[in-house]
């Protein structure tokens, strides 16, 4: 029993599972659509969605657009315009294929429909901001420098955009509005994924206001005004479905490690904490079974964060991975992985990563120190120095994290 190998089977097959082509598809084929459609897809998912809804629909859409993460697309779909745009913080490219979306809804009937594909990264990909870009581009930084989770942070994107907030919703109206949501966020929030374009707001502008205070955030007397504004709380014109979630996510991960003889203990699909915390309890649980005679799984899903306190390259899975390795150092045929399902974790081109007993060792060799490098939030270059990546490419999906303790059995 390989743990390691063990470990990309479960990664692979668990990511293949998630994909959104069967599940937006057979959706699809179960409307019974009269109306002129269009379609709009949005997130990291956008492109591999919107052409699992062109190979059902096809000639019925009028017109489209995708907008997706740079390298997530492979050309326009059809008469489906593909654009690119910045992730995870939001860029021009972000508002000039928004301004496209809006002028394509702009002037709707009761005769059209708008199918809207939504998945994760749809919160700085679909964008008309109420402030200058740059300002709105420095929120979103010290957003994810603070440590604030993804609910806080869409909480003020909302309230500083003309699309969020069920807004995108508005402006489609009378036309309906179909949307068809991948899950990236933790318990399946509709008004958070993505920010919620199509879907009422349930976040209020007191607690707005509290995020504020509580990471101190700057911001302008203008964006102050737009934190105080609220939100449409009612859409009559929309239709809101789940196609995919974490859950699917830790229970295909459970299904694979149960066939090659693991096993298997879903602990959370709500995993939401400091990704360092995260990977320590992982360390802690395999330390706790490492004498057990037994092959065993322990999956968590779900969306850490982290703080930023220095000024190397990462990302969350990456952080909680290396945090682990120190816990299980010495423990032979046991590893730890975390990764992205849309295969990217942070800014890096890494999914995530994987450690096992010898990388505490094989870095302390190099003359790196975990807990320096964690410091420094440079889990990426750290990782790579031992063969600890986790490198998939953009996946065509985005539902979440997912992370696994794999203890083989005890060898004599």
């Amino acid at each position: 029993m390989n743990v390691r190998e063990d470990a990309y089977k479960i990664i692979n097959n668990a990511i293949a599972d998630a994909m959104p082509d069967v599940a937006v598809k057979s959706f699809l084929q179960g409307l019974d659509i009269q109306k002129e459609i269009l379609l709009v897809s949005i997130g990291k998912a956008g492109y591999q969605m919107a052409k699992s809804a062109y190979e059902v629909l096809e000639y019925r859409i009028g017109k489209g657009i995708v907008i997706t993460k740079y390298g997530h697309s492979s050309g326009n779909i059809g008469p489906i315009v593909v654009y690119e745009a910045g992730h995870p913080v939001l860029d021009e490219n972000s508002v000039k294929a928004t301004e496209a979306v809006l002028e394509m809804v702009r002037g709707l009937n009761e005769d059209y429909v708008v199918i809207f594909l939504v998945s994760g990264g749809g919160s700085a990909l679909f964008e008309s901001p109420l402030i200058p870009l740059a300002e709105l581009q420095d929120i979103n930084r010290q957003l994810l420098a603070c440590g604030a989770n993804i609910v806080e942070v869409n909480t003020i994107r909302k309230r500083l955009s003309s699309v969020k907030g069920g807004r995108f919703a508005e402006a489609c109206a009378p036309a309906d509005v179909i949307s068809i949501i991948l899950s990236d966020i933790v318990g399946d929030p509709l008004d958070m994924i993505a920010s919620g374009p199509a879907y009422p707001d349930k976040s209020t502008r007191s607690e707005a206001a509290e995020i504020v205070r509580k990471y101190g955030l700057k911001l302008s007397e203008n964006a102050l005004k737009c934190i105080a504004s609220e939100t449409p709380k009612t859409l009559s014109n929309v239709k809101t479905y789940v196609t995919g979630s974490v859950n699917q996510l830790c229970t295909s991960a459970a299904v694979t490690a149960e066939s090659m003889g693991y096993q298997t203990v879903i602990l959370t699909s709500s995993l939401d904490c400091e990704a360092k915390e995260a990977g320590k309890m992982l360390s802690a649980i395999a330390r706790y079974h490492n004498n057990d005679n037994k092959a065993l799984a322990f999956i968590a899903g779900g969306e850490t964060v982290v703080r930023l306190t220095g000024k190397g390259m990462g990302g969350r899975n990456q952080e909680l991975a290396l945090s682990a390795a120190e816990g299980i150092s010495g423990l032979s045929n046991v590893c730890i992985f975390s990764v992205g399902s849309d295969g990217t974790d942070g800014p890096t081109d890494a999914a995530g990563g994987i450690v096992d007993g010898n990388t505490a060792n094989i870095l302390k060799q190099q003359g790196l120190s975990i807990n320096a490098v964690l410091a420094d939030n440079d889990s990426y270059n750290a990782l790579k120095e031992c063969g600890g990546l986790v490198i998939t490419g953009p996946t065509g999906t985005n539902v979440n994290d997912f992370c696994v303790v794999l203890k083989g059995k005890k060898t004599k």
